[in-house]
């Protein structure tokens, strides 16, 4: 099994940063896609950022110069530097893990992040 166990969400004025830690415990093994997804209130959970061993990241186009996905493999941690804050980036955010792409992926619980106006 793998533990995920975000951190670093909260409340921020538009314009602001903040940055998510995902730290993976467990049968880590080799987590090659690390993501961010996010869900906002009334809405499906959407893909924000992902990256895959090697260094290939992908983002959403709303996110797209604001956001920078990035891993420390040696600590088994995943980030999302959040900049230039919207409040539609309001959601709460989850880190997801997998050991290549279209496996099963693990989860991590969660972390609120509100951006006011």
């Amino acid at each position: 099994q793998v533990q995920l166990v975000e951190s670093g969400g909260g409340l921020v004025q538009a314009g602001g940063s903040l940055r998510l830690s995902c730290v993976a415990s467990g049968s880590i093994g080799s987590l090659n896609v690390m993501a961010w997804y996010r869900q906002a209130p009334g809405k499906e959970r959407e893909l924000v950022a992902r990256i895959i061993s090697g260094g290939t990241t992908n983002y959403i186009n709303s996110v797209k110069g604001r956001f920078t996905i990035s891993r420390d493999n040696a600590n088994n941690t995943v980030y999302l530097q959040m900049n230039s804050l919207k409040p539609e980036d309001t959601a709460v955010y989850y880190c997801q893990a997998a050991r290549s792409v279209g496996s099963v992926p693990y989860w991590g619980q969660g972390t609120q992040v509100t951006v006011s106006s």
